[in-house]
């Protein structure tokens, strides 16, 4: 079991969880979203998580291949910017959470990096913070992408039970 800290203030920001051996491999239709929230289910079942070892968030660089671009990040969407189609050159290692795991987490003053459509992209940078008002996480939660919370490498830590 390992309960998820923040860097700065050492508050813990999960409740115990066991760790699965990947990120689970989701495919996701329309039809699987909430119909209310448009919300893609979680990729990571409550209780758990995983480490994406995929670079993911900013910063962004133009991909090599733009008659063929992938996805911005892992199971997000293709993105293009003024330079064409980017993809992320962000953290790697980061803690994959389902949101409701770290429901103490409040969104940054003025929603910043917050922007999306029904919810945050999760594409601008973290955009949650521990109640102390450190930022420590990403989450992505729109209707056009996945639905889950990205806890950063550095600004957070394990401690293990």
């Amino acid at each position: 079991m390992t309960v998820f800290l923040c860097s700065k203030c050492g508050t813990a920001i999960t409740p115990e969880l066991v760790e699965l051996a990947a990120v689970p491999d989701l495919s996701i239709g329309e039809r699987d979203r909430d119909k209310e929230t448009r919300r893609a289910p979680s990729t990571i079942p409550r209780g758990r998580y995983a480490i994406e070892p995929e670079p993911w968030g900013p910063p962004y660089v133009v991909q090599e291949d733009q008659e063929n671009p992938k996805p911005a990040q892992p199971r997000g969407p293709r993105v293009c910017r003024e330079e064409g189609f980017v993809i992320s050159a962000g953290s790697r290692q980061t803690v994959l959470v389902h949101p409701d795991d770290a429901a103490g987490l409040q969104p940054l003053p003025n929603g910043k990096n917050s922007t999306g459509c029904c919810g945050p992209a999760g594409d601008e940078g973290l955009n949650r913070a521990c109640p102390c008002g450190a930022p420590v996480a990403t989450l992505a939660a729109d209707c056009f992408g996945p639905y889950e919370l990205h806890l950063d490498p550095v600004r957070t830590y394990a401690f293990s039970l």
